[in-house]
């Protein structure tokens, strides 16, 4: 995959697409091509943060590819399953559910995903035949999602983003995440986001088409800044001076 775009940002988002935390962080985009014509990952650093754990909501990544690999999970231990495939792409992702049922209704009655395939235990949905298409597997037990939790994100016309926040604030108001908000990257565009979360917690990003179309521009010092960013992490020092400021706060406190 290629680097895309890479972008630092001082403080936690607003909409908390860094996790949890509120200090410094990076998001790096990657994949086989553009935003606009293929799916990507952002991976998201927080600095000082040291452990990620993980949760049993995230079942993994089929990726085709004309070679042979051997590994079946990135670094972090995220899983990873290969076919083969003329063209590298990302042609699905899997999220694991509780209950089917209620994942059928939330993704594809109420959010518009198109049934591709379905089975006892999971079910294939897609926007369409040139997108990346989802699988929810059944665990049939409880979804515990940890810090290391993602999300999903899909564009679409920023007309579409009220009225569906809307839809589903009448279906279930406990399913707005974060209302609709304009997000800032420096020197970049700012776009509009509805972050939803389906019965499981599974976090869902609707952006502006227009604005993130100027955002995704690919950028061809992407690798170059994400060298420089890795080159000058200071995580050691951000936690040392986290800690430090703790220790401050609980001694006047006391």
């Amino acid at each position: 995959m290629k680097i895309l775009r890479h972008e630092e940002f001082a403080e936690g988002c607003e909409a908390s697409c860094n996790g949890p935390f509120d200090g410094k962080w990076s998001k790096t985009m990657i994949g086989y091509g553009s935003e606009d014509d293929h799916f990507v990952f952002e991976l998201v650093y927080n600095y000082g943060l040291k452990k990620i754990p993980q949760g049993n909501d995230f079942g993994g990544v089929v990726v085709e590819i004309n070679k042979t690999i051997e590994d079946k999970s990135d670094p972090d231990g995220y899983p990873f399953i290969f076919g083969n495939g003329s063209q590298p792409k990302v042609s699905r992702v899997i999220l694991n559910v509780e209950n089917l049922q209620k994942s059928i209704q939330f993704w594809s009655n109420l959010l518009g995903m198109k049934i591709l395939s379905q089975g006892d235990n999971n079910v294939v949905l897609s926007y369409g035949s040139d997108q990346a298409s989802l699988e929810l597997v059944a665990l049939n037990k409880p979804i515990q999602r940890d810090v290391a939790s993602g999300r999903i994100a899909f564009s679409c016309p920023s007309a579409e983003l009220a009225p569906l926040q809307e839809k589903v604030k009448t279906f279930d108001e406990k399913r707005i995440h974060t209302p609709l908000i304009s997000l800032d990257t420096p020197g970049k565009a700012t776009v509009q986001v509805v972050i939803l979360t389906d019965p499981d917690g599974h976090e869902i990003c609707f952006v502006g088409d227009e604005a993130f179309r100027e955002l995704s521009q690919v950028d061809p010092k992407a690798d170059d800044l994400l060298q420089q960013a890795i080159k000058e992490d200071w995580s050691d020092e951000w936690e040392a001076k986290k800690l430090n400021r703790l220790k401050n706060q609980q001694n006047k406190n006391n």
